[in-house]
């Protein structure tokens, strides 16, 4: 009884035991979860990094060295945090492809506060990117900032004071160093109101249908499942940083900057593929930094856009949703080859699909 007196606890008790779920809920759900102990394992780690990272653009390269050869374990926190972002996003596209294969946007709070934490991911994983300082960060920086450079009027302004300069330098990459930093704490506040939300109007489930008449405790049924779904996660993880901790990064970014030597092969990394197809298949430069935010905003519109009110997937709809689900693939492929024919014209049409199946 004293344990219920105390507010933190009864939130505590709310949230992980005491919480009514559906009974019908499918492994699908369980990417929540994992989401949440990644993100907090991502933090960690950038934690420790920050420790040994130097923000200066003479030494930042330096620092990371420093860091995977000197500093015990060192290298490990750098494996850890560079391929826990992919691992991140490799879990939210699932978690969002969950959402629109069981139509859960309809559900708006818990929708639109979790497009707003996708998109402030992927631009917190851009700035981590260009840390590093190696050649792929200095001229992906390079490449994304001046996107900014198309806004009407001011984008010649905007981009000079995201700059700190007239080009990309030290004040960029302290100005980044510093975002990187503090981003992933309100992210963090973010989705604690993504998961009050979850609460208030109740997690949808693979029927589409009520079940208030049909709910169990949250706890053990589902963390317990949760649980056993992250450890088999983290089993092929640490074989990921294990046998292949490099498959991740650009061979590229191995290198130190050399402002007077541009790589001959320019992408992202694969989580930003996909836009960045998008973006370079429009021959107008505006167009195609409206294609690039186009790309994710347009999620905030899918409750709206949708002629399908069933919460359910009929034949079709299923084909359309797998179909997508094939053009996204296409999409992050396209993103990472060379612009030359037959990847351009493919990655042109790909585009227009990508949002043409979002009406259907």
């Amino acid at each position: 009884m004293t344990s219920k007196k105390n507010y933190m606890v009864q939130m505590l008790n709310y949230f992980l035991l005491d919480l009514a779920s559906p009974s019908n809920l499918l492994w699908f759900w369980n990417f929540g979860f994992m989401l949440g102990i990644s993100m907090v394992m991502q933090v960690l780690s950038g934690f420790l990094l920050s420790l040994y990272y130097n923000d200066s653009v003479n030494y930042a390269f330096y620092s990371v060295t420093y860091l995977m050869v000197e500093v015990e374990n060192g290298y490990e926190f750098r494996f850890i945090h560079s391929s826990g972002a992919s691992l991140l996003f490799f879990l939210i596209f699932i978690h969002i492809g969950r959402g629109i294969w069981y139509k859960s946007y309809y559900m708006m709070e818990v929708w639109e506060s979790g497009v707003v934490i996708f998109l402030l991911l992927m631009m917190v994983s851009f700035l981590g990117y260009v840390l590093p300082w190696g050649q792929m960060s200095f001229w992906a920086a390079t490449v994304i900032t001046n996107l900014l450079y198309v806004i009407p009027y001011v984008g010649g302004s905007v981009l000079e004071w995201v700059w700190g300069g007239f080009s990309v330098g030290a004040p960029t990459l302290s100005r980044f160093f510093i975002l990187h930093y503090i981003f992933p704490f309100v992210i963090l506040v973010l989705s604690l109101v993504h998961l009050i939300f979850l609460h208030i109007n109740g997690s949808s489930n693979s029927l589409g249908v009520s079940s208030m008449n049909d709910k169990v405790e949250f706890h053990w049924f589902y963390l317990l499942k949760d649980l056993v779904s992250f450890l088999i996660l983290m089993l092929f993880f640490s074989l990921l940083l294990l046998l292949l901790p490099f498959m991740f990064m650009d061979s590229e970014n191995f290198l130190f900057v050399d402002i007077m030597k541009t790589p001959e092969h320019i992408k992202p990394e694969w989580y930003f593929s996909f836009a960045y197809c998008i973006s370079r298949s429009v021959p107008n430069k505006l167009g195609g930094v409206i294609g690039l935010v186009m790309s994710i905003v347009i999620l905030m519109f899918l409750p709206l856009i949708t002629k399908n009110y069933y919460k359910f997937n009929d034949l079709l709809s299923t084909y359309v949703v797998v179909f997508h689900f094939v053009v996204f693939f296409m999409l992050t492929w396209l993103g990472g080859c060379v612009v030359e024919w037959p990847y351009s014209s493919l990655g042109g049409l790909m585009s227009v699909l990508y949002f043409i199946l979002f009406f259907f």
